[in-house]
C-alpha cells in the first residue's frame, strides 16, 4: 500500500489545536476508545478528532521518513530485495538531497538495528570535536559565553560522521553494494526533484541566510529568488560529491578532496578543522541501552547520546503509576510524567557525556533504588521547583534533526536519527561540495550552568575536549514485545526528542492509541531548566490547566517540536502500522 496524506492543513497553529487530540485507556494498540477514559479531567473533547487518524497499513515492509521521495527510495530498495539496513543507508543519502535542512552527509547521528535473529546493535557515528578544540573556546576574556560563537561560526563545526556511519552499517549488515544504494540519491541530486509546499516552507525560513553566501544562493535560490512549489531543485555539486563517495567510499570523504575542501573553508573562516581530524574519525559499535516497562523491552541509545538513558530513567520512575487508568491529558498523568522528566533531565545534564572521556553511571541511574528515591520526592499535589532538584549520585540535538524508521519483510528493523543541529546547520557549504556543514559543537557545555541553544543547563561531564563527542538527545528506539518486534520510533527536536519518542511509546501502550494517533497527539516536555513546562495546543482542557497551575506549574507553548516517524507491528493483526507525523508536511509512510 502507498498512501499520501494531505499535510498542508497542519501548518497553521490553529489547525494544530483543531485536529490534535487526547485519549485514554490501555486498549489494544489499534485505536482510541472513548470508553476507556477513566479520569474526568482527560480531554474528552478531542478524542473524536484524534480517532479519525489512521496509520498506513502493510503486510510485508514499511518505510517512514520526513520526506516522501526518501520514503519512496527506501521502499524501492526493499522491493528490489534489499534488507532494512540497505534501505536505511539509501534513505540516509536520499534525505541529504531532498531534505537538506536536516538530512545530511555533513553531520552525524545514531542507528539502532534489530535483526530478525534477535541480535540488537547500536552504531554511533556522532560528530567529534576537532583536535584543536578547548573547553573555553566559546568564552571571552572575562569568561562569558560569546553569543553565536558556538552556532554561527566555523568554530561550531564538528567532524562529520554520517558517511562513515552509513558505510559501516552497509558493510556489516547490508546485502547491496554502495553503488546500488546511493544511485537513487545521486539521480535526485543530478536530475532534481519537484518541490512541494512542505519543502518550500522549510527553504523559506532561510532565504536571507542563503543570500549571504554565493555558493549557497546558487543552489537554494532560483536566480536570487525563493523557490516556489512546482519548481525543480537541482544540486549538481552534491551529485558530484555523492558520485565520488559512491566510487571511492569513505576514503574520498575523510582523506580526499571532500575533506580538503571542508578544511580549506574552515581555515579561511577562522575554524580549526584539520585533515588529521578527518583521518582520525571512527565510528563505534556498542550495545543499546535496555529497559523494561509493562512487558515491553525498550532498546535505545547509550552515551554519547543521552536519549536512551533518559527515556529509560523516566520509564523506571513512572512504572508503578496507573497511567492507563488516569488517562491521556489528565491532571495526574501530566503531573507525574512532568515530574519524572524533570528529575531524569537533571541527572542527564549532570552526569552523562562521551564514554571515552567520562564515566556514565548508567546502572545506578536506571536502578530500582534510584527510581524509588526519585519517585518518593514527587509531591502528589504540587510541582517541584527545578532549583530543588540536583543530580543526586554524588560528584561526577537541534530541532532540526531527522529521524526515520524501517522494517523489512524478514523482520529486521532499523531506527536512525542524524543531525546537523540547527536548521541547515551552520548555513554554509564548503566550496562546491554541495552539502551543509553542521554546527554541532553547540551541544557541548560552553560553560557549566549556562544554557545552550536548546535551554539545556549542563555540567562538566559534557565539557569540550579534543576528539570528544558532544552529548546528544537523539533517541532512535526499537521496542520488543517478548522477543518480537513491536515498535520502531524516533524523532528530531533537540531536547524534545526524548519526550517525543517516549510519548510515542506511552501513547500506544498506556493510552491505547494506534501508531498514527500516537505520533499526532499533542505533547508535553520538561527538561529541568528552564522551569516552564512546554506544551502543545490540544493537550489540556482548561480545567486541567487551571488545576495544574494551582499546583505551581507554568506552561509555555512552543512552536517547534520533532516529527516522530514510527512503525508499529500490531500484535493482533500482525500488520505494520506506518505513521508519518503531522508535523512533517513533506513526510510519508509507505509499505507493501
Amino acid at each position: 500500500m502507498h498512501i499520501r496524506k494531505a499535510h498542508l492543513a497542519w501548518v497553521a497553529v490553529a489547525a494544530l489545536a483543531a485536529v490534535t487530540a487526547g485519549c485514554a485507556g490501555r486498549a489494544s494498540p489499534l485505536s482510541v476508545n472513548a470508553n476507556h477514559v477513566r479520569d474526568s479531567s482527560a480531554p474528552r473533547h478531542t478524542i473524536a478528532a484524534l480517532a479519525q487518524d489512521r496509520p498506513v497499513l502493510a503486510r510485508h515492509a514499511m518505510v517512514v521518513t520526513s520526506q516522501h521521495l526518501a520514503t519512496e527510495v527506501g521502499l524501492h530498495i526493499l522491493k528490489e530485495g534489499g534488507n532494512a539496513v540497505d534501505a536505511a543507508v539509501a534513505v540516509g543519502y536520499a534525505l541529504a538531497v531532498v531534505h537538506p535542512c536536516c538530512g545530511n552527509i555533513g553531520g552525524g547521528g545514531f542507528m539502532i538495528i534489530h535483526l530478525a535473529s534477535g541480535h540488537n546493535i547500536f552504531l554511533d557515528f556522532r560528530e567529534k570535536a576537532p583536535l584543536r578544540a578547548t573547553p573555553t573556546m566559546y568564552l571571552n576574556a572575562a569568561g562569558d559565553v560569546v553569543p553565536g560563537r558556538s552556532t554561527k561560526t566555523f568554530l561550531s563545526v564538528g567532524v562529520p560522521g554520517t558517511v562513515m556511519g552509513l558505510d559501516a552499517a552497509l558493510h556489516k549488515y547490508g546485502t547491496m553494494t554502495r553503488q546500488q544504494v546511493m544511485a537513487p540519491a545521486i539521480r535526485l541530486a543530478r536530475d532534481g526533484y519537484v518541490l512541494e509546499q512542505g519543502d518550500v516552507n522549510i527553504l523559506d525560513t532561510h532565504v536571507k541566510e542563503f543570500a549571504k553566501h554565493p555558493n549557497v544562493a546558487a543552489i537554494f535560490l532560483n536566480h536570487g529568488k525563493p523557490y516556489v512549489a512546482g519548481e525543480r531543485l537541482r544540486q549538481p555539486q552534491l551529485a558530484r560529491t555523492l558520485e565520488l563517495i559512491s566510487r571511492e567510499g569513505g576514503g574520498a570523504f575523510y582523506h580526499g578532496p571532500i575533506a580538503r575542501a571542508v578544511v580549506a573553508a574552515s581555515r579561511a573562516h577562522g575554524g580549526i578543522l584539520s585533515m588529521k581530524d578527518f583521518a582520525d574519525y571512527a565510528v563505534q559499535w556498542a550495545k543499546p541501552v535496555e529497559c523494561r516497562y509493562h512487558g515491553y523491552t525498550v532498546l535505545s541509545d547509550p552515551p554519547p547520546s543521552s536519549g536512551g538513558v533518559t527515556i529509560c530513567e523516566i520509564l523506571q520512575i513512572i512504572k508503578p503509576y496507573p497511567f492507563s487508568r488516569w488517562g491521556y491529558g489528565s491532571v495526574k498523568s501530566i503531573h507525574y510524567l512532568v515530574e519524572a522528566e524533570r528529575r531524569a533531565f537533571a541527572d542527564r545534564n549532570s552526569y552523562l557525556g562521551d564514554p571515552a572521556f567520562v564515566h556514565n553511571p548508567i546502572s545506578r541511574l536506571l536502578s530500582v533504588h534510584h527510581a524509588m528515591l526519585l519517585r518518593a520526592s514527587i509531591k502528589p499535589d504540587a510541582a517541584t521547583p527545578s532549583a530543588d532538584i540536583k543530580g543526586n549520585l554524588g560528584a561526577t540535538e537541534g530541532t532540526d534533526t531527522t529521524s526515520y524508521s524501517i522494517v523489512d519483510s524478514h523482520g529486521n528493523a532499523v531506527a536512525v536519527t542524524y543531525t546537523i543541529n540547527y536548521l541547515f546547520g551552520l548555513g554554509q557549504i564548503a566550496g562546491n561540495t554541495g552539502f551543509f556543514l553542521n554546527n554541532e559543537m553547540d551541544d557541548f557545555t560552553s560553560k557549566p550552568g549556562v544554557p545552550n541553544s536548546f535551554g539545556l543547563v549542563q555540567g562538566k561531564a559534557n565539557a569540550i575536549e579534543p576528539g570528544k563527542r558532544p552529548l546528544s538527545s537523539m533517541a532512535p528506539t526499537i521496542v520488543l514485545r517478548g522477543k518480537r518486534l513491536f515498535m520502531v520510533t524516533g524523532s528530531p527536536g533537540g531536547s524534545t526528542i526524548i519526550s517525543s519518542t517516549l510519548e510515542s511509546f506511552l501513547n500506544v501502550v498506556d493510552f491505547g492509541m494506534n501508531m498514527q494517533q500516537s505520533v499526532n497527539a499533542p505533547r508535553v516536555h520538561q527538561q529541568w531548566y528552564p522551569e516552564a513546562v512546554f506544551v502543545e495546543p490540544g493537550l489540556m482542557r482548561r480545567t486541567v490547566k487551571r488545576r495544574l497551575m494551582a499546583m505551581g506549574y507554568r506552561f509555555k507553548k512552543i512552536k517547534f517540536w520533532g516529527a516522530d516517524e514510527a512503525i508499529l507491528v500490531n500484535p493482533r493483526t500482525h500488520l505494520l502500522e506506518g505513521a508519518n507525523d503531522r508535523r512533517s508536511p513533506s513526510g510519508l509512510a509507505a509499505g507493501y
